[in-house]
């Protein structure tokens, strides 16, 4: 892999296993949105970037540096996930999973950012999740001057800390507010800290945050596998219930896939929701 300045942006030759589509658009992440022509803007780790992909060859905003301290390990590029993709493919149906979800990669998000948005998730749609986002961060969020627009960043922990339910009434996230202002509470205040947490076993990681309101297996999963960056983390939902039933039966154990897990089930995510059975 390359990677070397080209005018305003950095181009990345010789990657393999990255498609934009499958990644921005298999559930795991709400602040990146096509802008045309296989493009995408999106806001991350404190800063907004455009990315697409033009032949063989994968352009960023920003310089060199930018891409090796930031996106580089944001995107996960130093993981060879077509090697991985091989490892699942355990029986023909992981086979056709992982064919299907060929170039999804797992984002290394922001850690309060994941635990925040999943809360959000709960019995929710992905376009209302994205709305909702964007009303946060609007509201209380960085503004960023980007390719001519205002961004803006995800509001920290200690920000949300502060707000009163009466300030989040404007997101219209209805039973889900409080979650939010006890999670950045606990976080602000240490009783949950995501960064230790993230040295420790994924199990432990989840047992903690579900001692938070409001958190419950599936999103405490989903925290630790796209927060934490816990790759071994199993999120369980309805789509991922109904394909284990239909494919594997009740003695399914996700350490069949471990230690890549939390790979195994976005495929899988991403085929139950996109291919009619």
């Amino acid at each position: 892999m390359l990677y070397f300045q080209n005018g305003r942006e950095t181009e990345i030759k010789g990657l393999s296993g990255f498609d934009l589509a499958q990644t921005f658009e298999c559930g795991q992440c709400f602040r990146w949105n096509s802008v045309g022509s296989g493009a995408y803007i999106g806001v991350a780790l404190g800063k907004a970037a455009r990315i697409r992909l033009d032949g063989d060859s994968i352009f960023i905003t920003g310089t060199p540096e930018e891409y090796n301290t930031v996106w580089r390990t944001y995107f996960d590029l130093d993981r060879d996930y077509e090697s991985v993709g091989r490892a699942l493919c355990i029986d023909a149906y992981m086979t056709r999973c992982v064919r299907h979800g060929a170039g999804i990669r797992i984002l290394k998000q922001d850690k309060w950012e994941a635990l925040c948005t999943f809360i959000l998730s709960q019995c929710n749609n992905i376009p209302r999740i994205k709305q909702i986002v964007e009303r946060f961060c609007r509201l209380y969020g960085e503004p960023i001057s980007f390719d001519g627009g205002t961004y803006y960043t995800f509001p920290t922990a200690e920000k949300t800390a502060g707000l009163t339910l009466e300030e989040l009434t404007p997101l219209r996230c209805g039973y889900r507010a409080p979650y939010i202002l006890e999670a950045a509470r606990a976080v602000t205040e240490g009783s949950v800290d995501l960064d230790a947490l993230s040295e420790g076993t994924p199990d432990d990681a989840v047992k903690t945050l579900k001692n938070l309101n409001g958190v419950g297996d599936k999103v405490a999963r989903c925290a630790v596998l796209f927060g934490l960056h816990m790759l071994d983390a199993f999120p369980v939902d309805t789509w991922i219930r109904k394909a284990i039933s239909e494919n594997y039966g009740k003695t399914f154990d996700p350490a069949i896939f471990s230690p890549y897990a939390g790979i195994a089930q976005q495929y899988m995510f991403h085929y139950a929701r996109n291919i009619k059975a």
